[in-house]
């Protein structure tokens, strides 16, 4: 078992991965002091709009939120065992964007329209559906504005689901998975492979699309973007994250030779185009994703988060890119941007009451996404990182008024739009930091 575990190679180590976060999330479900509400709790889960942002927590209960997530997990689990399929980096990002987002926005009703879009897509083209488990993973980006089609469109009061409206919304999911495919494989012509969330820049051109064609040119009534929140969980986020996160570090370090060697020189790596399981070893990306995600919890804890259902979603969302390139090295200087900015905006405020306080939860979340431009911090330096994370902030909470609020890749959207601005100076007025060798450890 032993041999077996060091010798796995990194598509099936992350598949491993996988299932692990997915056992955790039903563990969770089952010893939740509210796990007899859990089938009352789905049902509210599935019946309420997930518009901007809704903390599942507050809305269905511990249980039935952990149960949700669960189903969603393991729906992404079972799509990498399909022949031919493979995990690597962009499929982490991808699986931890889709479980992080079913804490508050996400969950199975809404996610299978977009997906069968992807399969259409695939029927179209005759390509693998293997080949493109990704995009279906990452077409759940805009799953809300299917939850109002099932709900309450084209008006503001919740009619539930009827054979039209279910319609609609499989109408409108299969409209958006058909296209993610082509619109991810452009992305990375306009921001240079800058970005690790790079589905985010066409599913939120499409969110942009689809919120001017139904609320606009076609008149629905366009609902306002109102957060629910809940109460601080800080046992919950501690308890759940601080398990899974150790014992991810641990598993790494069994399967690195209980050693921390290599480790070192991943830190040094820019993120840039890379993919860490490949670059250096499965191993140490597995001890990046404990190290990386007790990182983050860190961060939100200095900051006095409040610790939600919706931030412990957050975390994983952030950890998403800890195998396509983010780790602390080149994440720590857009954190500090964000901290910077915060004051910096508090002293020069000139309306009647500040808002945007470091740890308010629209910068909560749009910091999360924010460590997506890490390769700007490896490639160019922490001052270049630094100056990434002002701008982010500066634009995050202004952008979701162009998608409703629908877009659930809001921040990562915003990080695109960032590399396209930021990045075109960067290559103009700045060298690119030499990179230390990263050999296999």
């Amino acid at each position: 078992m032993t041999e077996k575990w060091k010798q796995l190679d990194a598509s099936r180590m992350l598949k491993l991965v996988f299932w692990f976060f997915t056992a955790a999330f039903l563990v969770a479900a089952l010893v939740s002091p509210d796990r007899g509400s859990l089938i009352s709790g789905l049902k509210a889960l599935y019946t309420t709009p997930a518009q901007v942002t809704k903390d599942y927590f507050a809305v269905g209960g511990l249980s039935a939120t952990f149960f949700s997530v669960f189903l969603v997990s393991l729906l992404c689990a079972l799509l990498y065992l399909l022949p031919g399929a493979v995990a690597n980096g962009v499929s982490f990002t991808a699986y931890g964007l889709t479980v992080g987002f079913s804490f508050w926005g996400m969950h199975l009703l809404n996610i299978i329209p977009t997906m069968l879009g992807v399969l259409l897509y695939c029927a179209v083209k005759r390509e693998k559906v293997a080949k493109n488990v990704n995009f279906m993973l990452f077409s759940t980006g805009i799953a809300p504005i299917v939850t109002d089609m099932f709900l309450r469109y084209p008006g503001l009061e919740l009619h539930g689901y009827t054979p039209a409206s279910i319609a609609l919304g499989i109408g409108v999911g299969l409209f958006i998975g058909f296209f993610t495919p082509a619109g991810c494989a452009y992305s990375p012509n306009a921001h240079k492979g800058f970005s690790l969330l790079s589905a985010a820049l066409p599913l939120g051109m499409m969110s942009f699309f689809l919120r001017s064609l139904l609320y606009t040119a076609l008149g629905g009534q366009l609902p306002p973007t109102e957060a629910v929140l809940g109460e601080s969980r800080p046992v919950v986020f501690y308890a759940f994250l601080g398990a899974v996160f150790c014992l991810c570090l641990v598993l790494g370090l069994w399967k690195n030779g209980w050693s921390f060697r290599g480790y070192g020189r991943l830190l040094k790596s820019s993120g840039y185009k890379t993919d860490l399981s490949s670059q250096f070893s499965p191993a140490l990306a597995l001890m990046n994703i404990g190290i990386y995600g007790l990182f983050i919890m860190l961060y939100y804890t200095l900051v006095g988060a409040s610790f939600n259902g919706a931030t412990l979603g957050l975390v994983l969302c952030m950890l998403a890119c800890g195998v396509a390139g983010s780790h602390p090295g080149n994440v720590w200087p857009i954190m500090v941007g964000y901290v910077v900015m915060s004051f910096l905006a508090k002293w020069l405020f000139v309306g009647e009451s500040y808002t945007l306080a470091i740890n308010a939860q629209a910068i909560l979340t749009g910091l999360c996404y924010a460590n997506g431009m890490s390769p700007i911090a490896g490639k160019y330096g922490w001052g270049a990182g630094i100056a990434a994370g002002m701008l982010h902030y500066t634009l995050v909470t202004c952008v979701p008024a162009l998608h409703g609020g629908y877009l659930l890749y809001n921040g990562g959207f915003t990080a695109c739009l960032v590399c396209i601005l930021f990045v075109p100076a960067l290559e103009r007025f700045l060298r690119i930091k030499e990179e230390a060798p990263a050999k296999s450890a």
